[in-house]
């Protein structure tokens, strides 16, 4: 019987080839935390009493959910990230360096490789061929000592999508369908594998949209097979060296295929306060929005931003509406004042964030107030998330976001 992506992957970390729900130890070949995980992993390395780091290099340590911090207790914790990184010779990412999830696929990991991560989105990295997955950060710290892990080979699902988007359809709206239609527990503790001529058609950005978001069905990672578009994006990164053909045996085994016709696909829109309450933008246009926020691991990218600010040039946003715009990285945000995006985001009345996750968790730029709404390009709207438990998160792509903040509700058409 062949073998799954992620029992190729794993089967290449463990020394053996491996079987479903199988228990194996595996290499690890990069280990991330942020500064909301990082101090109790530090906290459980130092009790391990490891003496040194198992891979340095490759392991990174990121400040980006609260950045710059907004208050004394989550700067004593960065204190405590910077001093472990400079005692243990780790990589540290700091404020205003982007969020980890796009800095990783930006400088870090490869195909064929496994990331573990103290943090749920850390699944975003399988869009490069790697089995990435998000960890307790006790798991983490032994992955940081030790440089390996203990995993269970998981089953996977084979989501295949053929045909073409309609217009102003994104990878953002298939995601939505996809949890729509299995649950957010629907795919728990299996890989999900993409595939289909729509998804081989698709750019990386659009690739890493839907491996960001596979946890918000319940999946222990998202993967896609390897081609020319991820060697082209390595190699514009300074890693076409590292490029690794990686695809599925013909013979290999699902536990479950979902076949979806891509022309199907509406603008979606997520609604509170579970990431599976899907809706068509269009049927939501009686919804008031306080604040857009367009940005984060999920839809922060340049063809991200892109997209808005093809809706926003020569516009306003709408009065009552507060447009928070948050590149995913400096990369990011430099392309976009290169290419005059924040031009155009000012013009309508845009403001912005250092790089890094924003208003997304609710720490800190852009809580929102008792009976607020947000439509967000994140990734999870979970009662509570963005700061306030009496506010109502709805999740979107960065063109229904950018049509809604001109709008002023919910909308997939310009008024």
């Amino acid at each position: 019987m062949g073998q799954t992506l992620a029992q190729k992957i794993i089967s290449s970390h463990a020394g053996k080839n491996v079987q479903f729900n199988e228990l194996v130890i595996a290499k690890v070949d990069v280990a991330a935390v942020q500064d909301g995980t990082g101090p109790l992993t530090i906290q459980e390395f130092k009790k391990l009493g490891c003496e040194k780091l198992a891979n340095p290099k490759r392991t990174i340590l990121f400040i980006d959910h609260a950045a710059p911090s907004p208050r004394k207790e989550l700067s004593n914790t960065h204190v405590t990230i910077r001093e472990f990184a400079k005692e243990y010779g780790a990589v540290l990412s700091d404020i205003g360096e982007g969020v980890c999830h796009q800095r990783l696929v930006e400088s870090f990991v490869n195909p064929n490789e496994i990331l573990v991560g103290a943090d749920s989105h850390t699944c975003t990295s399988g869009a490069l061929g790697a089995f990435a997955t998000g960890m307790g950060s006790t798991d983490i710290a032994v992955a940081f000592g030790l440089g390996k892990t203990w995993l269970r080979v998981p089953t996977s699902f084979k989501v295949v999508v053929n045909g073409k988007f309609r217009e102003n359809v994104t990878s953002k709206d298939l995601m939505l369908h996809l949890i729509g239609m299995i649950g957010a527990d629907g795919a728990t503790y299996r890989a999900l594998e993409f595939t289909g001529e729509t998804i081989k058609n698709m750019e990386m950005a659009e690739r890493f949209t839907l491996a960001n978001m596979a946890v918000e069905a319940g999946a222990k990672c998202g993967l896609f097979e390897t081609d020319e578009k991820t060697k082209k994006y390595l190699t514009e990164k300074g890693r076409g060296d590292k490029f690794t053909e990686l695809k599925t045996d013909d013979d290999a085994e699902y536990e479950r295929i979902i076949e979806i016709n891509a022309e199907d696909i509406v603008p979606n829109v997520s609604c509170p306060h579970t990431v599976d309450n899907v809706k068509p933008a269009s049927k939501l246009n009686d919804i008031k929005v306080n604040q857009v926020f367009i940005g984060t691991c999920t839809n922060g990218r340049i063809e991200d931003l892109r997209i808005a600010a093809s809706v926003l040039k020569g516009r306003k946003k709408a009065d009552n509406v507060r447009l928070i715009i948050v590149p995913a990285s400096p990369t990011v945000y430099k392309q976009a004042v290169k290419e005059g995006l924040l031009e155009i985001f000012i013009d309508a009345g845009a403001s912005f964030l250092p790089a890094g996750c924003g208003p997304c968790v609710g720490v800190h730029g852009g809580i929102l107030g008792d009976n607020e709404v947000c439509l967000a390009t994140q990734n999870r709207n979970f009662q509570g998330r963005m700061g306030n438990t009496k506010g109502f998160i709805y999740l979107a792509s960065p063109y229904t976001a950018a049509v809604s903040a001109i709008n002023g509700y919910i909308s997939d058409k310009l008024a």
